[in-house]
C-alpha cells in the first residue's frame, strides 16, 4: 500500500477553464509548514497530461511533502483549448498555485515543469508570490523548440527566485553548450544537474521518476 492518498478536485482559472486536479498527500501528515511542490507536466499538443507526473508526485508525498499535478486546459477532463505556445497555460499554473495557497494554507510553493511544462511554469514564477523556488526538468531551450518557446525563456532567466535545471545530456532538444549559454546571463541563484547519456524522453520516463524525486528534494532542503 502506499503510503500517500490522492484526492481529485476542481481548480477554476482567472478566464473560466476548469482544470481537474489532484492532491497527493502523506498517508501520516506533519506538523508544520513544509512546502507544497506543484508539478507542470509536458507538452499538451503531443500528449502531456497529469499522469505522466504521478510517479514524482506520489514519490514526493510518501517522503512527506504535499504535491498537486493537474491537467492544463484541454487535457483530459480540463475543459478549454490547448495552446501551441503555452501562454495561455501561464493562468493554470497561477490559478493552481492560488488555489494550493489558499486551501492548503501554503506560503512557501515550489513550482516544477517537465518538458514544455518547464517554460510554461517559469513563466509565471514571478507572477506568484508564494513560489520560492524553481525546478525544470528538461527545460526545451534549443532552437527548433524554441520557436515554440522563445518567448517564455526570459521570464525564468531573469527571475531572482533560485531555479535548478535537470537534464540528460543526450536531451535532442537542448545541447549541454545550450543549456550553459542561456543560463549564463540568468539572475539569483542557478543550479543544473546533467544526467549522463540520457535523452529527454527517457529522462521522462517512470525509470528516472526516483531520481527525480531526490533531486527535488534536495533542492528544496538546501534553500
Amino acid at each position: 500500500m502506499s503510503n500517500c492518498t490522492v484526492e481529485t478536485c476542481t481548480v477554476e482559472t482567472s478566464d473560466g477553464a476548469k482544470l481537474n486536479t489532484r492532491l497527493f498527500r502523506p498517508r501520516e501528515a506533519k506538523e508544520g509548514n513544509d512546502p507544497v511542490v506543484v508539478l507542470v507536466h509536458p507538452y499538451s499538443v503531443l500528449g502531456g497530461c497529469q499522469g505522466l507526473l504521478r510517479g514524482i508526485a506520489t514519490g514526493l508525498a510518501e517522503k512527506g511533502l504535499q504535491a498537486v499535478t493537474f491537467d492544463m486546459r484541454g487535457v483530459g477532463r480540463s475543459t478549454g483549448k490547448a495552446s501551441l505556445t503555452g501562454f495561455a497555460e501561464i493562468k493554470d499554473v497561477i490559478a493552481v498555485c492560488k488555489w494550493v495557497s489558499e486551501n492548503l494554507d501554503a506560503n512557501r510553493i515550489f513550482l516544477v515543469g517537465s518538458s514544455a511544462g518547464a517554460p510554461i511554469a517559469g513563466s509565471a514564477v514571478d507572477q506568484i508570490e508564494q513560489v520560492v523556488g524553481y525546478v525544470s526538468l528538461g527545460y526545451p531551450f534549443g532552437m527548433t523548440a524554441s520557436i515554440l518557446f522563445g518567448r517564455h525563456h526570459k521570464a525564468i532567466l531573469q527571475s531572482p527566485k533560485p531555479k535548478f535545471f535537470v537534464m540528460g545530456t543526450r536531451d535532442g532538444f537542448t545541447s549541454v553548450k545550450q543549456l550553459k549559454n542561456k543560463l549564463s546571463s540568468a539572475a539569483g541563484r542557478v543550479e543544473t544537474h546533467l544526467i549522463e547519456g540520457v535523452s529527454h524522453f527517457q529522462m521522462e520516463g517512470a525509470a528516472y521518476d526516483t531520481r527525480m524525486v531526490n533531486l527535488i528534494l534536495e533542492f528544496i532542503v538546501s534553500l
